[in-house]
């Protein structure tokens, strides 16, 4: 099915910038046929769901050709659905039915490696001189017959793997599963793209790029460094993961990245208000890397690093100091900001484990969240401020969590299905006798059918913010500047032409006082917070916020 393409105006183009797009794990969020796995049809089937919670585009997760060795992060087929999520004509339908309500589809793409069941790669380690025996990253031990280089992979041990018919080993940055490409060969390079192109003629809007600064390797094969101790940051990979101890000079973060990274947005040119979001996954140079990415407009339009998506706890120093490096490291990019996703613990545990009111707690996070400058990503069920799943030993399911089983418990606890309906069967996410991942208690009391149309909520609350923001344009796409950052008071403006709005949040659970900076503020109504000014102060409540607009008067 190819798209029609007629002129779009510049302000179409520039959709994505303070976009909120709403990610969809689709094994997680609605299965149709009873096989207790999610599918295409029950995404279409839910999308009133992300309409009306007011979102502009939806992200889903890999849906093609796999044998799920990483859960669709393995692509054995690009340009095909896996039977599990459905057909060809169920995905052409989705997108149908999301632009029929002004839904953007982005769709996640993983092109730093394949499964070894691609037939790139079947071929690939069938002989050393094959067409396409130079597809993938091949290279001989050394002389005493270990891999060639100390490289590691994220999922733990070595980053190589023997294999016996081409007596060589070949690189994975993840599982021995998931061989990587060698995107030096510019045929590999050719065959991606064409794959971006059968995708966007059948009419997607974007794509997010699964670990974007693992596209290439050194050439030279040279050993990674150790990393400081003091300098080790598990944002990249959990802290019991060895990963956390090179420096990654040499296996990811290559100059040649950047020239491909304008092939890829030249292909996206091809076609009319086409956005891309690259996952940046390095613990210590991530900003740098991101103001590489998306500088000149010529490469990713936004990008992501793991500021915001690793364990340390949301301050508002953490938050200032975050935008004020991102600013500094990419002047002319614009950032995609997440608090949860498929692959952290949610944010609800991962910061408020001990908060009391999780509740309030919640809304909070969403507001600061949606408040920042940048593009936003919301991840099924965040909405819900549904918490952690603890999953059985017994009942996991990811690879990466049975490896360093009890210390880091894998990534299932965020992934577990979605909560519709608190009295149907299996909270409405399937009819079959068992989904993939057990439901927990707690998500099930917290399903949309218990949240929606009651105001105190947290679903109410995402609905009601989502819809306040879009009548501001300054907390789309405006700068933003900070005022006050102690250690649990946070006051910054977004402003855009005419327009500056203040926000300010207690990070706190008891009440407390926050100056306002000396202005003519109109208090802002609409978006659920109780606050009072007196004096040029804003008295909150725990976990409260105040927003105001700058009178023009």
């Amino acid at each position: 099915m190819n798209a029609h393409f007629s002129p779009v105006s510049a302000a179409e183009k520039d959709w994505w910038r303070g976009a909120v797009i709403y990610q969809i794990y689709p094994r997680s969020f609605q299965d149709s046929n009873g096989d207790g796995i999610g599918d295409l049809k029950g995404i279409t089937a839910r999308l009133s769901h992300v309409a009306t919670l007011g979102a502009d585009a939806i992200w889903i997760s890999p849906f093609f050709t796999s044998p799920m060795k990483d859960f669709g992060y393995d692509v054995s087929n690009y340009t095909d659905v896996d039977p599990m999520f459905g057909s060809l004509y169920d995905f052409d339908a989705l997108i149908a039915e999301a632009h029929r309500l002004g839904i953007k589809v982005m769709i996640d793409l993983v092109i730093s490696h394949t499964s070894d069941q691609h037939p790139w790669f079947i071929e690939s380690r069938s002989s050393r001189f094959n067409a396409k025996s130079d597809w993938y990253v091949w290279h001989d031990p050394k002389p005493d017959g270990t891999p060639p280089t100390n490289w590691l992979s994220i999922f733990g041990g070595s980053g190589w793997q023997w294999d016996a018919t081409r007596m060589q080993y070949y690189m994975h940055n993840f599982l021995t599963s998931q061989p990587d490409l060698n995107m030096h060969n510019p045929q590999v390079q050719d065959a991606v793209l064409e794959a971006v192109r059968f995708w966007l003629k059948r009419g997607v809007d974007g794509f997010r790029l699964d670990t974007i600064n693992f596209y290439f390797h050194d050439r030279l094969f040279r050993e990674n460094p150790p990393l400081a101790p003091e300098r080790r940051n598990a944002a990249t990979a959990p802290a019991v993961n060895p990963y956390n101890f090179q420096d990654h000079l040499f296996d990811k973060n290559q100059p040649e990245n950047l020239e491909f990274l304008k092939r890829f947005r030249a292909v996206l040119e091809e076609f009319p208000a086409i956005a891309a979001v690259g996952e940046v996954g390095d613990g210590q140079y991530g900003l740098e890397i991101v103001g590489q990415y998306t500088s000149g407009n010529d490469k990713m339009q936004m990008c992501y690093a793991f500021e915001f998506l690793a364990p340390d706890p949301l301050t508002p120093a953490l938050v200032a100091n975050t935008q004020k490096a991102f600013q500094q490291a990419a002047p002319e990019g614009w950032a995609c900001w997440a608090f949860s996703n498929h692959d952290v613990v949610r944010h609800v545990t991962r910061w408020g484990a001990d908060v009391t009111d999780r509740i309030g707690f919640a809304k909070q996070m969403a507001s600061i969240l949606l408040t920042q400058r940048g593009s936003v990503c919301i991840y099924q069920g965040e909405e819900l401020g549904l918490t952690e799943a603890d999953i059985a030993y017994e009942d996991l399911q990811d690879p990466y969590g049975i490896q360093f089983w009890p210390e880091f418990k894998g990534r299932d606890g965020c992934r577990t299905p979605m909560v519709w309906d608190s009295l149907a069967h299996h909270a409405g996410f399937s009819s079959g006798d068992k989904p993939w991942l057990p439901i927990p208690l707690e998500h099930t009391l917290n399903a949309v059918s218990t949240q929606e149309h009651k105001s105190d909520s947290v679903f109410e609350h995402y609905r009601r913010f989502l819809h306040f923001r879009k009548e501001l344009p300054a907390l789309i796409k405006g700068e933003i500047a900070f005022e006050t950052v102690t250690e649990t008071g946070l006051v910054y403006t977004r402003s855009l032409d005419q327009q500056t709005v203040l926000c300010a949040f207690n990070l706190s659970p008891d009440a407390a006082e926050l100056p306002l900076p000396a202005a003519n503020w109109q208090t802002l109504e609409g978006h659920g917070f109780a606050s009072e000014v007196v004096d040029g102060k804003v008295s909150l409540p725990g976990w409260g916020a105040y927003f105001a607009i700058l009178s023009q008067e």
